[in-house]
């Protein structure tokens, strides 16, 4: 039988656990009874948590809590039983579980109590690509090592994370392999005008409102990155899973183009919404939905729904002829309606202004579609566009963000990219030089574009510049200013900003549903007012950032810091898929990885 070594580690935190053990009860063939030592030293009155975390699926029985969540079943998130939610301070708390189905202690390889890592098996392969906090402490392993990771992190379980905050935000009806176990189908009577079926997409934040402009914007970064990066996320195991998150929106947008010069923009009233604080799942009311036309277009959303179709479509192009024929289609037919029918869309859609007003105009997503569309195509009419759309629109001009609202950074390096002219490579640089050599920085280090969301421009610049360098523009600089960028959100900056991974990560994020207790119990407002952690770990979220002066505080009501938004992860991600991809190209297996 192996038997672990008892001393682990001590932690001087919140909780101030110290000295938890591990401890072997009795094994046999295909199991094994243990027991968590956990000494409390602070009282606790409200509840607690126990996660455990094995290297492959299991079946796990635990008597003094009940299961509150599981993922992959390999990841088990017991909570307290109305009768033990107090423990008293100095108390010894015993978990006690079974775990079975061909299993050994060695598959044992992380604990968490009350979000807080108290066991980790610091040589376990696979737990380094599974467990959600491989990084950031220097720790002892469930075999006695200390191992310190300061300022390493494994992107590929980042990449993971982030997919599981998109699966959170579908709408719809959910497949048969949802991994998020508190979500459920929701907006199932969401509709057009004229009885078309608009279900499915995206919700944009922690509300309900599917937002088409910041819904294709967000799909075409994402669809981006896994272009250029496809290897990365093929070696990290995510590459179906990044598939499948582009074409939840990819599908959405063939529905709502419901004929030539007619897109359905917007379903949900944003104002209505936002007072509405419970689970999507309980949404009965029907939703208005709003559409652009010939007589109220929107250039803006039909163009930039074209190049998020136009980037999916290069995703799919190896795996699905046909899909990818399809998405090109409707995409030539957008980009041909934002051209020649141009309105500013949030003109056309009056309830959008509070939410996402369009204040750069149209001119950036008719070159940005233009741009997508050559790539794709190969069409040189598209070229010709572009040319025109940079004359009439001034968009050689040098940006300093790139964001769902301005899209020029991004076309100015895409045509760089595409045609390896020296009038885009310099626009691209020009761009990239400012960010990372002018742009205001934090104490600590963060490029602070702006307040709202801070780590969402800086995830999207990130993502741009790893781009420069990957055509060779200032290579090195861009490449280390990405990874410390990144690496400033993963835990160098003294904490994670990405729920669910790392040290210290946000645990009451602005979302309306994961703050909601389990089902039956009611959820309203007064979920919004708790105190507490939010019930539901909203895996791979990232929230929207600290102040210029690296201030940052974990609230529930701030929605500047630390509200989460599909817009916010995109960027983020393809960036974290960037370094991934360098640190795999740049290692000695790499030739036998992907050859």
């Amino acid at each position: 039988m192996k038997v672990f070594k008892y001393i682990i580690f001590c932690l001087a935190l919140t909780i101030r656990l110290c000295h938890a053990r591990f401890r072997i009860e009795s094994e046999w063939s295909d199991g094994f009874e243990g027991t968590l030592e956990i000494p409390i030293k602070s009282e606790i009155n409200n509840g607690w948590k126990v996660e455990l975390r094995f290297d492959q699926p299991t079946m796990i029985d635990a008597w003094l809590g009940n299961l509150h969540s599981k993922i992959d079943d390999r990841i088990f998130l017991f909570i307290n039983k109305n009768w033990n939610a107090h423990l008293p301070l100095n108390s010894l708390f015993e978990f006690k579980f079974v775990a079975k189905g061909g299993i050994a202690p060695s598959n044992f390889v992380a604990a968490w109590f009350n979000e807080e890592l108290i066991l980790s098996d610091s040589t376990s392969t696979t737990h380094v690509s599974e467990v959600l906090n491989p990084t950031g402490n220097t720790t002892a392993g469930l075999n006695g090592n200390s191992v310190s990771t300061k300022g390493t992190y494994d992107y590929g379980v980042v990449l993971r994370n982030s997919l599981l905050f998109y699966e959170a935000q579908r709408a719809g009806k959910l497949p048969s392999n949802n991994r998020i176990n508190w979500r459920g189908d929701s907006m199932l009577m969401d509709k057009g005008n004229n009885g078309e079926d608009l279900t499915g997409g995206y919700f944009d934040a922690g509300d309900y409102v599917k937002f088409g402009f910041p819904m294709a914007g967000f799909t075409t970064v994402l669809a981006w990155g896994a272009i250029e990066y496809e290897d990365a996320y093929r070696q990290s195991g995510q590459l179906d899973y990044v598939r499948q998150a582009i074409r939840w929106a990819t599908d959405y947008f063939i529905k709502a183009h419901v004929s030539q010069y007619e897109f359905y923009g917007q379903v949900g009233d944003g104002h209505e919404d936002h007072a509405y604080w419970s689970r999507p799942e309980d949404w009965t009311k029907p939703r208005p939905a709003w559409k652009i036309t010939q007589q109220n277009p929107g250039s803006e959303l039909a163009a930039e729904t074209a190049a998020a179709l136009t980037a999916a479509s290069l995703v799919f192009r190896s795996v699905d002829s046909n899909y990818t024929s399809t998405l090109l289609g409707h995409a030539r037919q957008l980009y041909d309606f934002a051209n020649r029918y141009r309105g500013k869309y949030s003109d056309s859609i009056p309830n959008i202004s509070d939410f996402y007003h369009s204040w750069t105009g149209y001119g950036d997503e008719l070159g940005w579609s233009a741009a997508w569309l050559l790539r794709a195509t190969g069409d040189q009419h598209y070229q010709v566009d572009v040319d025109k759309h940079y004359i009439e629109f001034g968009l050689n001009r040098q940006p300093h963000e790139f964001s769902w609202d301005d899209k020029t950074a991004g076309l100015q390096i895409l045509m760089a990219k595409i045609t390896r002219q020296q009038s885009y490579r310099q626009q691209a640089e020009n761009f990239c030089n400012y960010v990372v050599r002018q742009a205001p920085k934090t104490p600590k280090g963060l490029v602070f574009l702006a307040p709202w969301g801070s780590l969402r421009h800086v995830s999207n610049v990130a993502f741009l510049c790893l781009q420069a360098a990957g055509i060779d523009i200032n290579r090195q600089e861009y490449l280390n200013f990405a990874t410390q960028q990144i690496n400033y959100i993963l835990g160098d900056s003294g904490r994670s900003y990405v729920v669910g991974f790392g040290n210290n990560y946000p645990q009451r994020p602005h979302h309306a549903s994961s703050s909601c207790p389990n089902r039956p119990a009611i959820c309203d407002w007064s979920a919004f007012s708790s105190p507490n952690p939010n019930p539901q770990l909203l895996i791979g979220a990232l929230v929207g950032g600290p102040d210029q002066n690296d201030y940052y505080e974990d609230r529930r009501d701030d929605y500047v810091k630390n509200e989460v938004t599909t817009d916010y992860n995109a960027g983020f991600q393809s960036a974290v898929a960037g370094l991934l991809y360098h640190q795999v190209k740049t290692s000695t297996a790499y030739s036998e990885i992907f050859d």
